[in-house]
């Protein structure tokens, strides 16, 4: 029987696929974008402290991660 590889689809995956398009638009450069969408962070405190707060992004990665 031959097997077909498909890509990964987990929830999982595409959480964090959704998650980092939302930081993204949120002005995150993509290396902090992908570590916060990867964590355990809270996505809209995450956009909130950028957009609302006028928050670096930077420093709104340290205090989330």
């Amino acid at each position: 029987m031959t097997e077909i590889a498909f890509p990964d689809t987990s929830e999982r995956s595409k959480v964090e696929s959704w998650r980092l398009h939302v930081l993204i638009e949120a002005g995150y450069p993509l290396s902090l974008a992908e570590r916060l969408a990867a964590s355990e962070a809270d996505l809209h405190l995450a956009v909130e402290l950028v957009s609302s707060r006028g928050c670096a992004h930077e420093t709104a990665a340290e205090i989330l991660l």
